[in-house]
């Protein structure tokens, strides 16, 4: 694999942070976070820094990196097995040569964290992820 576990750990764990968070509940705040609980926190919106740090991390890997990040995503949502790697990393290379980022593809997908864990598991790669 072309991409170090700690890369692809930082990814799960925002993934993860991004997962949990709803569509906007009081658009029309102009409150304080004080007076309404801090609940915008828990939505996302247009400029929701979780989802841009994403896409800059995924975005600021190389192309080998973004490649097996993406087979990654392939082999845990199950569209290919461990055992087909070697495809999976080429697959992904022409996903994103064809202009479909890995980052849209990643980010459009419900669970994305747990699949890249998942994937990771599937080749028998262990990865300590502790939420701090």
């Amino acid at each position: 694999m072309d991409i170090a576990v700690d890369k692809v750990t930082e990814i799960i764990l925002r993934l993860r942070a991004f997962d949990v968070k709803e569509g906007p509940t009081d658009p029309d705040s102009g409150s304080n976070a004080i007076d309404d609980g801090a609940t915008d926190v828990l939505t996302s919106g247009t400029d929701d820094a979780t989802e841009s740090e994403i896409r800059s991390m995924i975005g600021g890997l190389n192309d080998d990196e973004r490649a097996n990040l993406l087979a990654l995503f392939y082999v845990g949502r199950g569209d290919m097995s461990a055992e087909e790697w070697s495809e999976a990393v080429r697959f992904a290379r022409e996903r994103e040569a064809a202009g479909d980022g890995a980052a849209r593809e990643i980010m459009g997908s419900p669970l994305a964290g747990d699949l890249l864990a998942e994937g990771l598991e599937a080749l028998g790669i262990s990865q300590d992820i502790t939420e701090a």
